[in-house]
């Protein structure tokens, strides 16, 4: 009888803690085959929240730029350089992701990137320095380039079969937000009385926001959905598959290139068309719309393109039509500026929805969640440095040549390489296929 006594208690401390277990599964649902309704749908709110914060930063200071460098008497080189830097920024932090997601997991990862951004565009106006300036950027990019990293991953995690869908809909949360951003900032500074610092500090408030759904997910450490839980203890070392040599992937090479050569159009685009159309005859603020079209593009097409290029098994297609819409379009700027000015916009807003294609393409080559976390840091991370140079070398051509037929020619010459790159990225193939 003793015995039983003393048993009695441990038994049911077992009991117990397997309850605790089973309660803990409950409340987090990554932990089990069928998460509940409201996490998906909170998510989804997060994923959404996140993706409208992922370019106001950068795009709400291309419209202040003239007032920011006369606010802190920055010099035009400053300022040039102050421009290359987001994609240096997403290269540089993008690689810190995968790390920061297994030590935190990715939803923790997300919350701060959106924290992150927040303080930054809050610190950054009032500063009163240069290189307080450019510090309080690299801040809010560096938020911005950790959760650019694991939006796909989000995404494979918790919504394995609606990967197209989801992807679809937070590229066109991304697009709506760098197109008000560009849009409606300076109209905005002009309510506030013409204050630049008030101007770009508002577009804290959304990313402040943005960090209350991730909450819920910072001390989440489970398991993708329908993935197992792995055994407590030493065992479960021996259960991890084995490290990626991702590098030995021809398609993460091909992904990473066709994604560094769709930001370097996409950055050539935003700095530089509107200048093409302005040195074309078109004025200044039609040349503003003209841009404001192209961006637009990226909300509907966004959506739209994912869910496509999730239903077929090579993306290939896709990548051609996309390729296509640009030759034509820098064609068009080539031998029509002016006349055909709508069309042309129209034809590259179309080109540069290669983005979303890119981010879907992430998704769907790699089998288990910890496969994304690599791509998505690889791709992004090597295709944002390939994109460094293009802008800059735009510049150097348009100043040397005198015109813009040199620069045109490069840009229409560099979409016959992005559809070869993306054609192989989007064979019917995961990286665990090939490392």
């Amino acid at each position: 009888m003793p015995d039983d006594e003393t048993q009695t208690p441990t038994l049911n401390r077992g009991a117990a803690a397997r309850t605790s277990h089973e309660l803990h599964a409950q409340r987090l649902p990554g932990a089990g085959d069928t998460p509940a309704p409201w996490l998906l749908r909170l998510i989804a709110v997060g994923l959404v929240l996140a993706a409208l914060n992922l370019r106001p930063a950068i795009t709400s200071l291309g419209a202040l730029l003239e007032e920011v460098r006369e606010g802190l008497h920055m010099s035009g080189s400053v300022a040039g350089v102050l421009t290359s830097v987001p994609p240096l920024c997403f290269a540089v932090f993008g690689v810190m992701a995968p790390r920061l997601a297994r030590r935190f997991g990715a939803g923790a990862v997300v919350c701060a990137g959106m924290a992150a951004i927040a303080a930054g565009l809050v610190i950054r106006p009032y500063i009163g320095s240069t290189a307080g300036f450019l510090a309080a950027s690299a801040l809010a990019l560096m938020g911005i380039a950790v959760s650019n990293i694991l939006m796909p991953v989000i995404v494979k995690r918790w919504f394995p079969d609606r990967v197209g869908t989801m992807t679809g809909l937070y590229s066109m949360a991304l697009a709506l937000g760098t197109a008000l951003a560009a849009a409606v900032t300076v109209p905005v500074t002009g309510a506030l009385g013409g204050d630049w610092q008030a101007g770009l500090v508002v577009w804290a408030v959304p990313a402040a926001l943005a960090v209350l759904p991730w909450i819920v997910l910072v001390r989440d450490r489970t398991p993708a959905p329908g993935q197992p839980v792995p055994a407590p203890g030493p065992a479960a070392a021996h259960t991890e598959a084995p490290a990626l040599r991702i590098t030995r992937s021809r398609t993460a090479w091909g992904l990473a290139c066709f994604f560094g050569l769709q930001a370097t159009a996409a950055y050539i685009t935003m700095g530089w068309m509107p200048q093409i159309f302005r040195d074309a005859g078109v004025s200044a603020g039609t040349a503003g719309l003209l841009l404001a079209v192209t961006m637009a593009m990226g909300v509907p097409l966004a959506f739209v393109i994912p869910r496509v290029a999730s239903r077929l098994k090579q993306q290939g297609p896709i990548v051609v039509v996309l390729g296509l819409c640009g030759l034509i379009g820098y064609g068009g700027l080539y031998l029509a500026p002016a006349a055909g000015a709508w069309a042309w916009a129209l034809l590259l807003g179309v080109a540069n929805c290669a983005f979303p294609l890119a981010l879907t393409m992430i998704g769907m080559r790699a089998r288990s969640g910890a496969g994304v976390v690599r791509l998505s840091a690889f791709a992004q991370s090597t295709g944002y440095l390939i994109s460094i140079p293009g802008p800059l070398l735009v510049g150097v051509l348009y100043q040397h040549s005198g015109g813009w037929g040199l620069p045109i020619a490069l840009m229409a010459g560099l979409m016959i390489p992005q559809m070869v790159a993306g054609i192989l990225a989007g064979r019917d193939r995961t990286i665990e296929d090939e490392c």
